[in-house]
């Protein structure tokens, strides 16, 4: 079997691009693939048509060999835009080798530990009185694990738009702090201990202002704080930790094992954050998987994509012994639109608040190309945020 073709789909679908990648051989069988880098598909794409060029004609199923050559066949190895790229045709691979052996992806990465795959709800709210209540909505409907988001006051999320009409709105991390940990103490207090409790806040603090929200909320209020301040600087983090014992859960900006690795060793991370559209596809993910199993941390991976995205997440998440939950943005207080039943019609279904392990060949998904094909790429940019004085801060 040879591979003849490499096809990258930057495509508009809900509310975001999706840059799907098709991979296909002399044989007739094809896989799907998915990119995470949201927001610069192109570059991608860019990417994509470069590893095109020396990729034809080999063999689908040295996953491992073609993996080190497109990390290692350019003087500038590594970087998120070509690990993106390579995420997406390291996963089409996967769903290759799968449909050509008649097995499901977690086959090949040495079988399944669990038949489903327990996920996390997200529920943004303006009010405390909001906040409670969606998190009781949640727990009524079965959700054990739930992440909230930063409280905000009505000017925080009140956008404007310069002259490319590009939105800003404005937000103080420090007025955000009191606030946020007012409402998770007092939304700890109303839903006991048994639930999961988390919240992201999207590396938009600095490490002062992050110890101070940690310091302001009684112990065990929270079971994660999720990417509090940005990964480039480890040191950052530990010196963090010094000041807190809430776990951390990090690693949805990293795009590799090397990333990872001081996070791991030096027991930064209590969850890794992995995600599979980023890292490297699922060749690297296993690897990140096993220095985490090593050091008894379990995966908590990043799912903000479409389906493959998904599918693709929940063969890993079968596949290695430490797992806690998977994210997902539908449920009776979210419904983010990352998939289309026209687009995708087959998919992974959510069954309450968890997805069973397919058992069909491949990764269990099936994308309509020529509706694809219809589809326009859309410029989109992430929210800029900015303080009062005009500076930008973190979205």
């Amino acid at each position: 079997m040879k591979i003849t073709e490499i096809k990258a789909y930057p495509v508009w679908v809900g509310h975001r691009n999706q840059c799907l990648v098709k991979v296909e051989t002399d044989e007739g069988i094809f896989g799907w693939g998915e990119a995470g880098l949201s927001g610069r598909e192109l570059a991608v794409v860019g990417a994509v048509q470069h590893y095109r060029e020396f990729l034809l004609g080999a063999n689908p199923f040295n996953i491992a060999a073609l993996w080190q050559e497109m990390y290692r066949s350019q003087y500038f190895e590594g970087g998120r835009v070509l690990t993106a790229a390579i995420s997406a045709i390291d996963i089409a691979l996967y769903d290759i080798m799968g449909k050509a052996l008649g097995v499901p992806v977690y086959q090949l990465l040495g079988g399944k530990h669990r038949d489903y795959v327990p996920c996390f709800a997200t529920t943004p709210a303006s009010s405390q009185e909001q906040l409670i209540d969606n998190v009781k909505l949640l727990q009524e409907h079965g959700w054990t694990v739930i992440r909230t988001t930063p409280a905000g006051k009505p000017e925080w999320s009140t956008p404007s738009s310069d002259a490319k009409g590009q939105s800003s709105h404005i937000f103080e991390p420090r007025e955000s702090l009191g606030i946020t940990a007012g409402w998770l103490s007092k939304l700890r207090e109303e839903v006991g201990q048994e639930l999961v409790l988390g919240i992201d806040y999207h590396h938009r603090l600095t490490v002062a202002e992050a110890a101070s929200f940690c310091q302001r909320m009684p112990a065990g209020t929270l079971d994660f704080l999720e990417e509090p301040i940005r990964d480039e600087s480890p040191e950052a983090y530990e010196a963090l930790r010094r000041m807190t014992d809430i776990p951390f859960a990090i690693g949805e900006e990293m795009s590799s094992k090397w990333q990872f690795l001081p996070y791991i060793e030096r027991g930064i991370t209590d969850f890794a954050r992995i995600d599979v559209c980023n890292v490297g596809g699922l060749t690297e993910s296993m690897k990140v998987a096993a220095m985490a199993e090593a050091h008894y941390i379990d995966l908590m991976p990043h799912n903000p994509l479409g389906p493959v995205c998904t599918a693709a997440t929940i063969h890993l998440a079968a596949a290695v012994p430490n797992f806690s939950w998977l994210e997902v943005r539908t449920s009776p207080t979210e419904t983010l639109k990352f998939s289309d039943a026209d687009i995708f019609p087959v998919q992974p279904g959510l069954e309450g608040s968890r997805f069973p392990v397919p058992d069909t060949p491949g990764l269990g998904v099936e994308v309509n190309e020529e509706l694809i094909k219809k589809q326009s790429f859309k410029f989109w940019e992430a929210p800029r945020l900015k303080k009062r004085d005009g500076s930008y801060t973190n979205w």
